[in-house]
């Protein structure tokens, strides 16, 4: 806030910054200076005034009334050019607060953009070696993934020959061993089949055995059936030969419903 108080003998001119940018005045006229000689009455006589001394009257008093207009005049154009001259002044001083902040902005815009320049400049050469320090591990990463996979390549070549070494071992040691096995197993299937075949040879025995047993007794009994009939023929040939006709022909039919 900026107060400003000019004193011109008379006349007080306030001026007051109401708000950013404007500026509001205060005239205050004074009261007509007390210095002024004020024309005295004349002593009038006491005898009759002529149209004359009337008349001069008359004149005086017009001439100090325009004399005191012109005063007045002369003293509110004399105030009007001190508000004139302090509205220059204040214009002057407001153009020069105008220009002052305007260069001040301008420097401290300056200085400004000369910090974000600087700034910007500062992080494009931050980030330029940042780049370069990426591009730089990029490839350390990329040399270090050729010679990783060459090493892995190497080993897994180094891998695949001993493992085909052990399949080759491995594939020799099963040929051994299949064929030790194949040589028991097959031991053991002739030692089983020359067990079957006794078995079957003994069970055929057995069975041979067993039915020449079975024939011999149905021989047996054959022959003791045969035995049996001859016996009974003998019987009836001596019954017939001592019976007559008739007892001999009964005798055959007793024999022949009895051997039925």
């Amino acid at each position: 806030m900026v107060n400003t108080t000019v004193d011109v003998e008379a006349t007080e001119i306030r001026c007051q910054e109401k708000s950013r940018g404007g500026l509001s005045y205060e005239v205050i006229l004074a009261e007509p200076a007390p210095n002024v000689a004020v024309p005295k009455r004349p002593v009038t006589p006491g005898k009759n005034v002529s149209v004359e001394e009337i008349e001069q009257k008359l004149k005086a008093a017009e001439e100090r009334r325009i004399s005191l207009e012109a005063k007045k005049m002369a003293d509110i154009s004399n105030k009007l050019a001190k508000v004139e001259e302090a509205t220059r002044k204040k214009d002057e001083i407001t153009n020069e607060f105008i220009t002052q902040t305007k260069e001040q902005l301008e420097s401290k815009m300056e200085l400004h953009v000369e910090k974000r320049e600087a700034i910007i400049s500062d992080m494009k050469e931050k980030l330029k070696i940042h780049a370069q320090e990426i591009e730089k591990t990029r490839e350390t990463l990329e040399q270090q993934k050729v010679n990783e996979q060459k090493a892995i390549e190497e080993k897994l070549k180094t891998a695949q020959t001993l493992r085909d070494e052990n399949i080759k071992k491995m594939l020799n040691r099963l040929k051994e061993h299949n064929t030790i096995k194949i040589a028991e197993i097959k031991s053991q299937v002739d030692q089983l089949e020359s067990q079957k075949l006794e078995e079957k040879a003994r069970i055929i025995e057995n069975k041979l055995y067993t039915a020449e047993q079975n024939r011999e007794k149905e021989l047996q009994k054959k022959i003791e059936k045969v035995q049996k009939l001859e016996r009974r023929a003998e019987l009836v040939r001596q019954n017939k030969a001592q019976a007559p006709q008739t007892q001999d022909l009964d005798g055959q039919q007793n024999v022949i419903a009895s051997s039925g």
